[in-house]
């Protein structure tokens, strides 16, 4: 009888336990970029109001909610379904940056992961903003 119940409690602890893991199957490392340079096609230097604009651009046409938050710097926050990501893109006319500020429904863990979903938006989002920059000097 002792044996069944070491098994049974045996058997709670590794479902329990496979159950606390399950989340994370779907979750990488938070991605930021980080000091992206600034580059137009033509090579000409941007100005600040520039990239401003080539990234509230970029963010929009994805589906990102975008707002200033001071001088050079945006908060983005995209909404999709029951998941919510915010962002803070920090600018100047030589680089930007997308790093992680908070999220719902993202599984984002204390060990700096999150659900896989996210990365993808974040590199659609640094690609968008890049091609605008491009696009901004011409």
């Amino acid at each position: 009888m002792r044996f069944f119940v070491k098994l049974a409690a045996s058997a709670v602890l590794v479902a329990a336990a496979a159950s606390a893991q399950a989340g994370c199957f779907r979750c990488d490392p938070i991605m930021n970029i980080t000091n992206a340079p600034v580059t137009s096609a033509n090579g000409k230097a941007l100005s600040e109001e520039q990239v401003k604009a080539a990234i509230v651009r970029a963010g929009a046409a994805l589906g990102w909610q975008m707002r200033e938050d001071g001088p050079g710097k945006i908060i983005a926050t995209i909404v999709l379904r029951k998941h919510t990501a915010n962002v803070e893109i920090p600018y100047s006319v030589k680089q930007f940056s997308i790093t992680y500020k908070d999220s719902i429904n993202l599984d984002a863990g204390t060990d700096g992961t999150i659900h896989k979903n996210y990365n993808g938006w974040i590199q659609n989002l640094n690609k968008g903003i890049v091609t605008q920059l491009s696009l901004a000097g011409v």
